[in-house]
């Protein structure tokens, strides 16, 4: 498997474990909430033949420290990104952002003066409004949620997990998605996501989407359960100088449930000629 986490990284925030493979133009793959690094695994031997690309979990995500009294909100996530691209360092890398991937990089991008050559946003979390009603609602009652049997919260992770998707996975794909969270810091990782959300992140860089400065491709799972086509398309109209292209029969995770249509929206963008935007 060209997916490996063989490095670790001391960020700010915490040790994340990371790794890279391929050869070309550098790379970074950002995954979002609830996922890791692994959810990258199947197009990145495509990538690997044209690219050098890096990836690693998150704090608070996969293997990863995941510890108590850990911060992995937006804020944190945006600052620690860019912390590993400058520990890697890219100075323009391509970078493919999935779910909170997105704000998590467009935080970095411009906040913290990251700049990008090509940049791709697949079903990401970048605006208000996010969230559901069930994402509040654990928020509000995380010691409660913490307190439920192994075998309960497996069910509820298995079941948030399942409801992302709407293409059948491969069985092994799916245990290796919900394999983090299971784990006593696992778990407390899990939860403590939901109470550590906080929308002003987001709302903190809405004004400045206009001023990204390289192209842009969105891509969206048509059919996405999560976030829907239409705020794809919102996000869209607040980055004008992007291109937009859906995903049909496609839910929130493309690059496991599509992941060779996702492989070839991603070469055909990234092989076109774009013009330099600064």
């Amino acid at each position: 498997m060209s997916w490996k986490l063989d490095e670790t990284v001391q960020t700010s925030a915490a040790m994340v474990a990371a790794g890279r493979f391929g050869s070309g133009p550098a790379l970074v793959l950002a995954h979002g909430w609830p996922w890791s690094s692994f959810s990258w695994h199947r197009i990145i031997p495509d990538l690997a033949r044209r690219y050098r690309v890096h990836w690693y979990d998150m704090p608070g995500y996969g293997r990863s420290d995941k510890g108590a009294q850990q911060r992995t909100s937006l804020d944190v996530q945006g600052q620690v990104f860019a912390e590993m691209v400058e520990h890697w360092a890219l100075e323009r890398p391509i970078v493919v952002a999935h779910d909170m991937g997105g704000a998590t990089t467009l935080r970095a991008h411009l906040l913290h003066g990251c700049d990008f050559e090509r940049y791709v946003l697949m079903n990401v979390v970048a605006m208000r409004p996010w969230g559901s009603a069930f994402f509040d609602h654990v928020g509000r009652h995380v010691d409660a949620f913490l307190e439920l049997p192994p075998h309960i919260h497996k069910a509820v992770v298995e079941a948030y997990i399942k409801g992302a998707i709407v293409n059948d996975i491969d069985s092994g794909d799916f245990e290796r998605l919900v394999e983090p969270w299971l784990s006593e810091e696992g778990r407390g990782s899990f939860y403590r996501q939901f109470a550590q959300a906080d929308e002003k992140y987001t709302a903190e860089i809405e004004p400045a989407f206009g001023n990204v400065r390289c192209p842009v491709k969105i891509i969206w799972g048509e059919d996405d359960p999560w976030i829907p086509l239409e705020r794809g398309k919102a996000l869209h109209a607040l980055i004008p100088q992007a291109s937009f292209e859906t995903l049909p029969g496609v839910g929130h995770l493309p690059q496991i449930e599509a992941p060779d249509l996702v492989v070839k929206r991603l070469n055909a963008f990234l092989s076109r000629r774009c013009p330099n935007i600064s």
